[in-house]
């Protein structure tokens, strides 16, 4: 069966393996394999990125501002803030001066929790660089960095 006339011929110079598409997306199932198995269902990458920058909180934060923290839409920090609300590791109140806003913050259990994880989450950064040398591994977070 022939191509019409107005289809090109696919670009035979293409390599998939080549892609940063699909380089990223590989590195990011390996990270997330190696998370799951260290973590042991724990907590999720999302639940884990909530705690740490509500930990870096001094004060009570925007449920909307947090998900910007996070790189999270709306919906999706909605959900993990549901989650983590009900696992008692962080509280959501009121705003006293805008009724829409909901304030969170991390509660002495969430915490104590992060406190017992960040070991883990650090071997798991250490071993999803493993395959670099620390060379690259400080050059390959650098650019990953700067990507984002």
């Amino acid at each position: 069966m022939s191509r019409p006339e107005h289809q090109s011929e696919p670009d035979l110079d293409y390599r998939l393996d080549e892609q940063v598409g699909f380089l990223l997306r590989k590195a990011y199932q390996r990270h997330m394999m190696i998370f799951a198995r260290k973590m042991a269902g724990n907590l999720t990458p999302t639940q884990f990125s909530t705690l740490v920058r509500l930990f870096a909180e001094p004060e009570p934060i925007s449920q909307n501002a947090l998900g910007r923290l996070v790189a999270m839409d709306a919906a999706t920090t909605k959900g993990v803030i549901s989650r983590l609300e009900k696992q008692g590791l962080l509280t959501t109140e009121r705003d006293r001066t805008d009724k829409r806003r909901y304030l969170l913050r991390s509660t002495e259990k969430g915490r104590a929790l992060l406190r017992d994880v960040i070991p883990i989450v650090k071997d798991i950064t250490e071993e999803t660089v493993q395959p670099l040398t620390k060379r690259e591994q400080v050059v390959f977070l650098k650019l990953l960095a700067k990507l984002t």
